[in-house]
């Protein structure tokens, strides 16, 4: 039976929206797409449903991600979006409005996270807080963020990556680059299309980075056939590209992680650097499954780096846990 008290927890993510709920934990996963008929402004389709038809609707009909780097680029539709997730998760209960606490982007302006707190008011909370997402991905990665160490989260979502030094249950010191999982994509359909003369949707780059992607060459060779569309005959083509190829061709966003975690060391105490050294970094979010990832920065940094256990979902359960961990100080009420 639902109890009326929970609280909810959403990563409001670039590429996917995850809901947790008190008691029960993750129990909402689905695509950050949105489909509607662009001649009535009617929404067709959201979530899965919705991410199945991109890249093939017919001309009336459009199907969007609503944010992009982790921040709101279509209001309406993310109310909506949200809206719809939320009544998902919990049923449609029209005479209880939960608690809601949503994660942002540390890089976020006051503009980008009104805009959240808003939407999210609209969406039927009867209590927003905003949460950093590298604080949430500590809690749900089940770090005791109240010690007076120092800890490293580096977390790479869809849209951004996130490093922070958290101490004493807040961030230290923290930055956020617009370089993340949909750059890995990216930079794939670049590659395969440079080096292959072949284009190929992102959904299948998406696919070729989660079977066989890796930042960091092996001795093991794996590959994989896939299909695209020839650019000079426009005809299909199917070519193999292997799992070393992927790493020149992720080279250039990981090295960009890399030097964004550089630069963290470089406004922190002597102290923290000392904890980090020791505790080593926590990769979270649903970037740190690309393969070798923790090899590549260990190597980059001589630090220690490991993935969280879970991490796509650090950080949905850190935005739930938040208010049990931390209290409710600081909630504005609708």
């Amino acid at each position: 039976m639902f109890n009326l008290t929970n609280d909810i927890g959403i990563d409001l993510g670039t590429s996917n929206i995850l809901i947790y709920l008190k008691g029960r934990g993750v129990i909402l996963d689905e695509p950050a797409v949105v489909a509607y008929d662009k001649d009535t402004n009617r929404i067709k389709a959201i979530g899965e449903d919705a991410k199945e038809m991109l890249g093939r609707t017919p001309g009336n009909l459009v199907a969007v991600k609503p944010l992009v780097n982790g921040v709101i680029s279509d209001y309406s539709v993310t109310e909506k979006m949200l809206k719809y997730f939320i009544q998902k998760a919990i049923g449609k209960h029209r005479f209880f409005k939960p608690v809601i606490s949503v994660c942002v982007p540390c890089g976020s302006t006051e503009v980008e996270r009104k805009a959240v707190e808003d939407a999210t008011y609209m969406a039927g909370a009867r209590y927003v807080e905003l949460i950093e997402e590298p604080l949430a991905a500590a809690i749900g990665a089940g770090v005791d963020i109240s010690k007076p160490c120092g800890n490293m989260i580096v977390d790479i979502g869809g849209g951004t990556t996130d490093v922070a030094v958290i101490s004493l249950g807040g961030i230290v010191y923290a930055t956020s680059i617009k370089v993340a999982g949909d750059d890995f994509d990216e930079a794939i359909v670049k590659y395969v299309r440079n080096k292959f003369q072949i284009n190929i949707a992102n959904r299948t780059a998406e696919e070729i980075k989660i079977k066989i992607g890796t930042c960091y060459k092996k001795k093991e060779t794996l590959s994989m056939d896939i299909k695209g569309r020839e650019i000079v005959s426009a005809l299909p083509k199917t070519v193999s590209l292997t799992n070393n190829e992927l790493a020149e061709a992720l080279a250039e966003p990981v090295a960009q992680i890399a030097d964004a975690i550089r630069s963290v060391f470089e406004h922190v105490q002597t102290d923290l650097v000392s904890d980090i050294a020791e505790r080593g970094i926590l990769l979270t979010g649903g970037g740190a499954l690309l393969g070798g990832l923790e090899d590549y920065l260990e190597e980059k940094t001589s630090i220690f780096t490991t993935v969280a256990d879970d991490p796509r979902r650090c950080v949905a359960v850190g935005t739930g846990r938040y208010l049990e961990v931390l209290g409710r100080k600081g909630l504005k009420q609708s």
